[in-house]
């Protein structure tokens, strides 16, 4: 594709060269990998400025540059192009130059602070439950085929060069419908940016990532653009554009504005829309439950082995997404039963000790809340959580992690959780503080224990027999961030370690 078609798909351009040229390989952020013939996107980061590397892209192969920068400003022997937001202009790049893929798929966006994962597994397992060809990009895979790429060390929307890469291999796979997990981050990143969506689900909004976005207002926003954007997305024929929404959120209103234009699906565990949760009971094999679309006359009656009472808030967006697609009420049955098991969601491992681990990915107050409930159904004995907060992310989550924490668990271990270049002293002392603030008292209901290899074995050592060990946070996360270093971790074989009495180490010496 020529550079100046490229170029055409962007409101944004404030300068084209002179010289055209054909782009051969992909659109590329990244100066060392770009490939031979391929278009490299410079723009200003929070702490580096691509702008200085285009001499290394044109090494490695570039055929032309886009940037934020006049012409006049830039070093750069091929053509150049300026734009006024080179993240945002990333993602149609890559949607233009693999040919606009979402546009031959039906494309199923879920977003939400808590859920995500789960209701994105769901609806796929739905879709191929009903001989839909589908794929699946979350954030702990993309899964094309009989094949599943990992997404990356922490849990996030792919970079649009890669979540295009992923929908141009879906097609040529013969997919035609593609279920994406879009976080906050990927939305307001422009890492979305191109994808024709036609459903938006929302699990919900709670306080999290307030550090990127500034303020709730701005998170809730971000998350809106899935919606708001529905009604000028691609129209595909006989695909619905609708907004799945749940109406148990306070915030269910906002988003109900911004996709009026659209056909709209509410659900609720209370009754209050229109797919309703009409009856659960929990058992020691998961829950049964039965679900009602009221417009549509439809009951489904399922279990499911997802524990957790949560879990019946993202089965309901999950079928609400299916019943958008004329899904057949047999098909979204099955999806829920037959739901392989999610890493690092409440999952069980069992050493052959006399009482429950879990390693669930619980980062939010909100999640951990819902965790730690459902750890304390499992169990007549006490609830022992293990869980830290990042660094360089929202500090206010600390304490109301710690404050969830204590006033939910017998015991609380408070440990690392990547805290990258900050002081782990730092993180678990604001923690500490949120903790005793909550009625806590250090060395009786919490302790901090800052490796977290050490403190997954102390929780271990604590407990007795019938208790529940629960570690919150990284979930299937392959490594933890010390500093500017990502070193291997997995929390899974962690707690396999600590409960052989083999415990794994993992705190650099110089993070304290």
């Amino acid at each position: 594709m020529l550079l100046s078609q490229l170029l055409d798909q962007l409101p944004d351009v404030l300068e084209r060269p002179a010289q055209d040229v054909l782009i051969s390989a992909p659109v590329s952020e990244d100066s060392r990998t770009v490939q031979r013939g391929g278009l490299f996107v410079a723009r200003r980061g929070a702490n580096t400025d691509s702008h200085d590397l285009i001499g290394e892209a044109i090494a490695n192969g570039a055929a032309a540059v886009i940037g934020e920068r006049p012409a006049a400003q830039v070093q750069c022997s091929v053509p150049y192009a300026q734009v006024a937001d080179a993240q945002q202009a990333l993602g149609y790049l890559a949607a233009a130059y693999h040919g606009f893929p979402s546009r031959a798929l039906t494309v199923i966006g879920v977003t939400g602070t808590d859920g995500k994962t789960t209701t994105t597994s769901l609806i796929f397992n739905m879709l191929k439950c009903a001989g839909v060809p589908a794929g699946m990009i979350s954030t702990v895979s993309a899964v094309i085929g009989d094949e599943a790429l990992p997404t990356g060390l922490h849990v996030t929307t792919p970079t649009a060069p890669e979540v295009q890469s992923y929908l141009r291999r879906m097609v040529a796979a013969g997919l035609t419908h593609c279920v994406i997990e879009t976080t906050s981050h990927g939305l307001a990143q422009g890492r979305v940016n191109g994808v024709e969506y036609d459903i938006a689900v929302l699990t919900n909004v709670t306080h999290e990532h307030l550090d990127f976005h500034g303020s709730f207002e701005n998170y809730r926003a971000a998350k809106g653009l899935l919606f708001s954007r529905l009604a000028e997305s691609y129209p595909k024929a006989g695909v619905p554009k609708c907004a799945v929404i749940n109406l148990d959120d306070p915030n269910a209103d906002y988003f109900l504005a911004l996709s009026q234009s659209v056909r709209q699906i509410t659900y609720s565990a209370r009754g209050y829309g229109q797919v309703n949760l009409l009856n659960w009971r929990a058992e020691p094999s998961g829950i049964h439950a039965t679900l009602l679309d009221s417009a549509e006359g439809v009951s489904i009656a399922f279990h499911t082995a997802l524990i957790g009472v949560y879990n019946l808030q993202n089965i309901l967006a999950a079928a609400s997404a299916a019943l958008a697609l004329s899904i057949p009420s047999e098909a979204i049955k099955r999806g829920i039963e037959t739901l392989p098991p999610i890493p690092g969601r409440m999952e069980r491992i069992d050493e052959g000790q006399n009482f429950t681990a879990i390693v669930d990915f619980a980062h939010t107050p909100n999640a951990l809340e819902k965790a730690l409930q459902t750890a304390r159904s499992l169990t007549n004995g006490r609830v022992i959580a293990v869980f830290g907060s990042a660094g360089l992310r929202d500090v206010e989550k600390r304490r109301l992690m710690a404050e969830v924490g204590v006033q939910l668990a017998d015991i609380c271990v408070l440990t690392a959780e990547d805290p990258r270049t900050e002081p782990l002293d730092a993180i678990l002392e604001m923690m500490a503080e949120g903790a005793r603030r909550a009625g806590g008292v250090e060395g009786k209901t919490f302790f901090r224990v800052p490796d977290r290899g050490a403190a997954l074995a102390f929780a271990c050592q604590l407990a007795r027999q019938g208790d529940v060990v629960i570690a919150c946070g990284k979930g299937h996360e392959q490594s933890m961030c010390f500093g500017e270093i990502e070193y291997p971790w997995d929390d899974r074989e962690a707690m396999r370690a600590a409960l052989r009495g083999t415990p794994l180490k993992t705190l650099p010496t110089a993070s304290l």
